[in-house]
This record gives C-alpha cells, sequence and structure tokens, in this order.
C-alpha cells in the first residue's frame, strides 16, 4: 500500500474538504393542513398524501 513520502499541509486538506457541506432538507407544504413536510411523504401531521386520506395521524 502506498504512503505519503511528506505530510499534507492543513490547507491542503482543508482544500480537500470545502465540498463536505451539509444541505437542509427540502421541504413543501402539506396543501391540506399548510405543515411543512417532506416531499412524497405522507404528511404526519394530517396523514394525507396527494389529497387523499392515507392514515389516521397518532395523537
Amino acid at each position: 500500500m502506498a504512503l505519503p513520502k511528506r505530510r499534507h499541509s492543513r490547507a491542503r486538506g482543508r482544500k480537500r474538504r470545502t465540498h463536505w457541506k451539509l444541505t437542509a432538507p427540502q421541504v413543501i407544504e402539506c396543501p391540506n393542513c399548510n405543515q411543512a413536510t417532506l416531499p412524497h411523504h405522507i404528511c404526519p401531521n394530517c396523514g394525507f398524501y396527494k389529497g387523499s386520506a392515507v392514515m389516521t395521524p397518532k395523537e
């Protein structure tokens, strides 16, 4: 296995890590109850998906 001959500087390592960013999850508004929910998921607040009731939410 190859080993580095010289130590990499902090700047070089940090340049490599500049793309390690967190992205915020995409959130949409439920058309039934106007709560924030993930796209293509059942609304955890009201239990609706694509305009129809899929489940009854836990209270």
